[in-house]
């Protein structure tokens, strides 16, 4: 399934993909990571990538950008990894 083009995810950002429950980021050399948008502390949907963490607006659960493991609680586990791949400069599920 087409997510993305590769170059609407911003490097040291990233692109919360509600339809999808896709939380797509990207470090600053360009990686591209792939986690599922619902909140490990109650399933809210994160809405957020600022800077190197996603953000649960719900209780302020904050999770890192590259690896998807809390970074703040409540949330106690980390976003489930998503599989993509690029091709042709956009990103799918896997």
């Amino acid at each position: 399934m087409f997510l993305a083009k590769l170059a609407s995810v911003p490097a040291r950002g990233g692109l919360v993909l509600s339809a999808a429950s896709v939380v797509l980021t990207r470090s600053a050399a360009g990686e591209l990571h792939a986690f599922s948008s619902v909140c490990t502390h109650q399933g809210c949907p994160v809405n957020q990538v600022s800077g190197t963490t996603i953000h649960c607006p719900c209780h302020g659960s904050r999770f890192d950008a590259a690896t998807g493991a809390v970074v703040t609680g409540p949330a106690a586990r980390a976003l489930a990894p998503v599989r993509v791949s690029v091709r042709g400069g956009s990103v799918y599920t896997s």
